[in-house]
């Protein structure tokens, strides 16, 4: 069981906990995620580390509710428990040899990528952001990525938005040691159709569908330069120009209408609790 020790709504769908993982803190680093089950009978659900407190034996957790897991998560309150917490899993980030990097991130991304800036902010790399909205209202850690980040640019509207900034900042002059693309899998696929004609490397963390999270089960599979690879052993982290958006798109979608339908009976549920 895992106290949660703080929770707050950055914004209406948006939710931040403080949890109380010694072991797991111990030995987080950047880029890495946990698996969690909100209650006993709850799915198994992949979050990204957002920050990680040795000291105070903590790690933070960003997520948006989008269905039924996220929406069990979301109802428990600070100092109850989750059920349980995996982790730290997946590879760290691979920092090494940036002088100056671009992240790029849409929605709730922006939280998933916040432990990989802190890391190449500390390294002593120059670094600049791009996080994309669908409105004004969505926006989230504008504040933190400002403080971290020595040129952040807040592109409100769709992938077509992000990826002309995105482009704007390369013919400007900006000369990217790495571009880190973190998000959406068309906006992350976009991103790489615009490096690679800068032949500007990028690095693409992909989440696709993950249960156990230590390469047993096989559904995280992803094809990257032609060959099988799982992200939750091999990745999260992989070449965006060798990862085949094509099939991992194809695959994310398979149990969209499942997971609408699930979420909806959940929230029957809890009305009819509050009721």
């Amino acid at each position: 069981m895992y106290k949660i020790l703080k929770k707050e709504f950055l914004n209406s769908k948006v939710c931040k906990m403080i949890i109380n993982a010694p072991n797991i803190s111990k030995k987080a680093k950047a880029g890495q995620f946990v698996i969690l089950r909100a209650g006993n009978n709850s799915e198994r659900m992949p979050l990204a580390i957002s920050n990680y407190n040795r000291e105070n034996e903590t790690i933070t957790i960003i997520f948006k509710i989008v269905g039924k897991s996220t929406l069990e998560l979301a109802e428990i309150r600070e100092n109850e428990f989750i059920c349980d917490i995996v982790g730290p899993l997946g590879n760290l980030s691979d920092i090494n040899n940036i002088n100056k990097a671009l992240i790029i991130c849409d929605d709730i991304s922006c939280a998933n990528a916040l432990s990989i800036v802190k890391s190449i902010k500390n390294s002593g790399a120059e670094i600049h952001s791009i996080l994309n909205f669908k409105n004004s209202d969505d926006i989230i850690l504008n504040n933190e990525y400002e403080n971290l980040t020595d040129k952040l640019v807040l592109s409100i509207g769709d992938t077509k938005s992000c990826i002309d900034d995105l482009e704007q900042l390369i013919i400007s002059g900006n000369r990217y040691d790495k571009v880190i693309a973190i998000g959406s899998l068309v906006m992350m696929q976009a991103v790489c159709s615009i490096t690679k004609k800068y032949s500007i490397k990028t690095m693409v963390s992909l989440n696709p569908i993950m249960v156990d999270g230590t390469g047993m089960c096989g559904s995280c599979r992803v094809t990257v330069d032609g060959k099988m690879k799982f992200a939750c052993v091999d990745g999260p982290e992989f070449d965006g120009h060798k990862v085949d958006f094509e099939e991992i798109i194809s695959r994310s979608s398979m149990y969209k209408e499942c997971e609408e339908h699930r979420k909806e009976g959940c929230c029957n549920l809890f009305n009819k609790e509050v009721e």
